[in-house]
C-alpha cells in the first residue's frame, strides 16, 4: 500500500465540546475544520478533498462544502458508524496519492447532548427490537455478559477500565469529567443494561473534530510536525449483534492483523493505544483481539493500573469516550489524540518517548472495526 508513503497528517482540532446549544452540527464541523486548517497553516480554500459521515445529514460533505463556500474536487461520505473517520484517512490517502486531491479535510459534528441524546433513525432490527433490546447498550451488555461467563471476567475488571480512563481525563482540561472515581463508584452507579452501569457507558456530548492530510511535498512547505501512516486494516462480520459470530471476538482481530502486516510491526512495538471505548467491555475485547493479551485475559491484563497513567501500556490518554467526550461517533477524536501525543503536545498526560500509536475505531455494535498505526517517524 505505497500510497500511504505519499501523505502525512498535518492538522487536527476539536470544536467546542460538552453542551453547545447555540451551534448546529455543521457549525461544529466548520469550527473544528477552520481550527485544524489553521494549525496546519492552511485555509478553507486550500481544501479540495472533503470527507465526513453523519447521523444528522444524508449528504454531509455537500452540507459542509455549501457552508464553507468551497468547491472540492473529491468527496467521500462513507458511513460505518464511529469507525468511519479512521477509514476516511485511508480513503483520503488513496485520493491524494492518485492525484484526485491535494489537501483532504476529514470532519464530524454532533449536537447529541443538546438534542437529548437521541438522533432519529428508521433502521430497525427484527430479531432484537421486539424483545426490549435497548440500542446500543444492550448489544454491548450481551458481549460483556458472555465474556464474564466464558472467561470469568469480573465486575472489578470492567470497572478498572473506567477508573483508569478517568485518571487520564483528570489531566485533560477539555474532558467532560475529571474527578477521580473508584471501582465502587462504577459498580454502584445506576444499572443501565446488566452488567453495564452508567459509568461503564460513554458520555453523551456535543462536539466536533477535524483532521487534515496532504501530500508530503506540500507538507514540506508548512511549518508543522507531520505524522505518518504506517499501517491500516478494516473488517466486519455482522451488522446486528444477534448475527455476531462470537460475542467475545470482534473483527478488530482481522483489522489489526492487516495493520500490523502493512506496518511491519507487532503489538510489542506499540507505545500507546487509542481504543473506541463506547463501553468498558470494548477495551477488554480490543486489547485481546489486537494481540496485547490472550483471548479471555483482557480483564486480568488491565488490573493494577496497566492501562492507566504510569502503567506499562497507556490506553485512551485523553480520557476516552467514557470521560472526555462522545458526541455520537467518536472515531475522529481517537485520531486527534494520537496525533497530539505523537507530536508531544499533550502536556501532563504526555506519553514520553512515544513513536508508534495504534488506533482502533468501532462502528455499529462491535460491527465495523478499523485499525490504523501512526508514527512520528517516516517509515
Amino acid at each position: 500500500m505505497t500510497f500511504f508513503n505519499d501523505v502525512v497528517i498535518v492538522g487536527v482540532a476539536e470544536s467546542e465540546l460538552g453542551k453547545v446549544p447555540h451551534m448546529s452540527p455543521v457549525d461544529l464541523m466548520a469550527q473544528a475544520s477552520v481550527r485544524a486548517l489553521g494549525e496546519a497553516g492552511l485555509n478553507k480554500n486550500d481544501v479540495d478533498g472533503l470527507f465526513s459521515a453523519s447521523a444528522y445529514y444524508q449528504m454531509p460533505t455537500l452540507t459542509l462544502a455549501d457552508y464553507l463556500g468551497i468547491i472540492p474536487k473529491y468527496m467521500d461520505s462513507t458511513n460505518t458508524g464511529g469507525s468511519s473517520f479512521v477509514s476516511h484517512v485511508a480513503h483520503a490517502a488513496m485520493a491524494i496519492s492518485n492525484g484526485m486531491c491535494e489537501v483532504a479535510l476529514i470532519t464530524y459534528g454532533s449536537t447529541q447532548r443538546t438534542d437529548g441524546g437521541f438522533v432519529s433513525s428508521t433502521e430497525s432490527f427484527a430479531f432484537e427490537d421486539p424483545f426490549g433490546h435497548a440500542y446500543p447498550i444492550s448489544s454491548y451488555a450481551l458481549a460483556a455478559q458472555r465474556h464474564m461467563y466464558k472467561y470469568g471476567t469480573t465486575r472489578d475488571q470492567l470497572s478498572e477500565v473506567a477508573v483508569s480512563t478517568r485518571k487520564w481525563a483528570s489531566m485533560n482540561e477539555k474532558a467532560k469529567f475529571r474527578t477521580p472515581i473508584s471501582h465502587e463508584d462504577v459498580a454502584n452507579s445506576p444499572l443501565i443494561s446488566s452488567p453495564l452501569t452508567k459509568l461503564d457507558s460513554c458520555l453523551v456530548t456535543d462536539g466536533g473534530a477535524a483532521l487534515v492530510l496532504t501530500s508530503k511535498e506540500k507538507a514540506k512547505k508548512l511549518n508543522i510536525k507531520p505524522v505518518f501512516i504506517w499501517g491500516y486494516g478494516e473488517s466486519t462480520d455482522h451488522r446486528r449483534i444477534s448475527s455476531m459470530h462470537d460475542l467475545t471476538t470482534t473483527s478488530a482481530k482481522y483489522a489489526g492483523e492487516s495493520a500490523y502486516e502493512m506496518a511491519g510491526v507487532s503489538p510489542k512495538d506499540i507505545d500507546f493505544l487509542e481504543l473506541y471505548d463506547a463501553f468498558t467491555i470494548n477495551v477488554l475485547l480490543f486489547l485481546e483481539d489486537l494481540g496485547f493479551c490472550e483471548k479471555g485475559e483482557g480483564g486480568r491484563f488491565v488490573e493494577d493500573g496497566t492501562i492507566a497513567p504510569g502503567g506499562k501500556l497507556p490506553v485512551n490518554t485523553n480520557g476516552g469516550g467514557l470521560s472526555y467526550c462522545h458526541p455520537g461517533m467518536y472515531g475522529l477524536f481517537l485520531l486527534v489524540e494520537a496525533v497530539r501525543q505523537l507530536r508531544g503536545e499533550s502536556g501532563k498526560r504526555q506519553v514520553h518517548n512515544s513513536r508508534l500509536s495504534l488506533i482502533n475505531g468501532n462502528g455499529g455494535t462491535l460491527s465495523s472495526e478499523v485499525t490504523m498505526i501512526l508514527s512520528n517517524e517516516q517509515k
